[in-house]
Order: C-alpha cells, then sequence, then structure tokens
C-alpha cells in the first residue's frame, strides 16, 4: 500500500444548469491538478448541472454515458484519479452518484447518495442509495460520502470499522451553515480517526450562496488545508500512515461497547 496521496480539492464556482461551462471549467482544473503531480481531484456534488433536480432527467445518463464517460476519459488521458457526483438514470430512476475512477478510467467505486436532503426536495426527484461504498486504491480502503451525508456519523464509523484510512466528500453546502460544514468535518475526523477530505462549491444556486471552506482534516481534527469563499485549487499532500498512530495512542475503536448501545 502507498502511503502517501497528493489530493487537489476544486473548490470552483460552477453556473447553475450550464452544463457545457461548467464541463469547461472542470477539464480546466482536472488538467491543472494533473500538471501539478497530484493522485486525486475531487469535484464538488452535482457540478455538472447543479441542483436543477426538477430538470433531472435533462442531464441524467447511465455510468458509461454523458459526462460519466467524460470524467473517465479524462482520468485516463491526464493519469490522475478523479471522485465526483453527477446524475445518474438507473433503471429509470433518477440517483446522485458519486464516482471515483482511477488514473486508468476504471470506475472503482460508486455511491449513490443515502440522505436526500429535504429542504431542496431532493427526495420528490432522486431515489435513494441503500449502501455505503469502499474503494480498493493502492492508498488503501477509501469510503465515499456525499453533503448531507456529514451530518450522519452511522455513514462514517462503519467506514472506520472496516478499516478505512480516508473518506472523500463532495458537497453543494451553503454559507449560512458553513460553520456547522467546518465543525462536522473535524468531528468526523476526530471520533473517526481518520482522514476527511471534503470539497464544497462557491458561488451562488438558485439565489442561495454557497460557501466554499473545502479541505483536509487529518485524524486529531487538524485541518491540512482550508478554503475560504472564493475559487481556488486546495492541494493537501496527506501521510494516511497518521490514522494508525492516531488509533495507537487513543484507541477508541479496540473500546467500542456495540452490545451496550441501546435504549
Amino acid at each position: 500500500m502507498v502511503n502517501r496521496i497528493k489530493i487537489v480539492l476544486a473548490q470552483m464556482e460552477f453556473n447553475y444548469a450550464a452544463v457545457d461551462h461548467n464541463i469547461r471549467v472542470a477539464g480546466e482544473a482536472i488538467k491543472k491538478a494533473a500538471e501539478l503531480g497530484n493522485d486525486l481531484v475531487l469535484l464538488p456534488e452535482l457540478w455538472a448541472s447543479g441542483y436543477d433536480l426538477k430538470n433531472w432527467r435533462k442531464y441524467a445518463t447511465p455510468l458509461n454515458q454523458g459526462t460519466f464517460l467524460l470524467m473517465k476519459n479524462l482520468s485516463k488521458r491526464h493519469n490522475i484519479a478523479i471522485g465526483c457526483s453527477l446524475l445518474e438514470l438507473r433503471n429509470g430512476q433518477g440517483f446522485n452518484t458519486f464516482v471515483f475512477w482511477d488514473k486508468f478510467g476504471d470506475a472503482l467505486g460508486v455511491y449513490r447518495k443515502i440522505h436526500r436532503f429535504r429542504l431542496l426536495d431532493e427526495e420528490k426527484w432522486l431515489e435513494a442509495g441503500d449502501r455505503l461504498e469502499t474503494v480498493d486504491t493502492q492508498w488503501g480502503k477509501i469510503g465515499l460520502a456525499t453533503c448531507y451525508d456529514l451530518r450522519f456519523p452511522e455513514v462514517f464509523r462503519p467506514y472506520a470499522i472496516s478499516g478505512v484510512h480516508l473518506v472523500l466528500l463532495v458537497a453543494e453546502w451553503p454559507e449560512r451553515r458553513i460553520d456547522h460544514w467546518s465543525k462536522l468535518l473535524q468531528a468526523r475526523a476526530i471520533e473517526n480517526q481518520f482522514y476527511v477530505a471534503a470539497v464544497n462549491k462557491v458561488g451562488s444556486s438558485m439565489g442561495v450562496k454557497l460557501g466554499g471552506r473545502s479541505m483536509v482534516v487529518d485524524p486529531w481534527g487538524n485541518p491540512i488545508v482550508a478554503g475560504d469563499s472564493e475559487p481556488n485549487l486546495l492541494m493537501a499532500e496527506i501521510d494516511l500512515s497518521t490514522t494508525e498512530n492516531a488509533r495507537e495512542a487513543i484507541p477508541v475503536l479496540l473500546d467500542r461497547r456495540p452490545d451496550a448501545y441501546r435504549v
């Protein structure tokens, strides 16, 4: 297993429902991330379309078509792993789907968002996923999560128990609740003693200002890199062996008492 990984959080401003424009912005970010020698680039949640969910059929495609196929090809062309969420058409239904492609263009992980955000009517238009997803990579096992999932610690503890050292999270999180975002990212990292790399949008969507503050948090809860509210490519090199150091120093996972967790 390779312990060190160079991650780019593409904290970009994407235009609502403007797919062609957003694809150009994403392509430039991916190209630059690769040129700078990074291993992985994360794009925000639903970066291509935004939350234009009532028109989801306009954007959604199966995993081997449309923007999914474009991401696959870009990962191969630039020799870099890519993680992002897009609208997926599956069995006639729509899903908010986070895919992880390796640098060869292989889709190693597919996570369909479990927790739909009712404040944006996500449950009215999209179906919910029904399982968590881990990705077996050269850096070990990686967990995937999307935006609202951050408020559910139940998502993250199974990842820790299964040996995950890094969780990737993509989001479209508003500025008005950005303090929750920052605190929850640190909490998820601290309580599970793993890295969390999270990318958020900036700009606005449907009149709501988005918060940015994308960050990589280490297993002790320390932000290694943190953005502000402006577009930026945030780069961090992390050493995944740090998770074992944290777990040995404070053996929280060994001291769990699942048999007693009932009311």
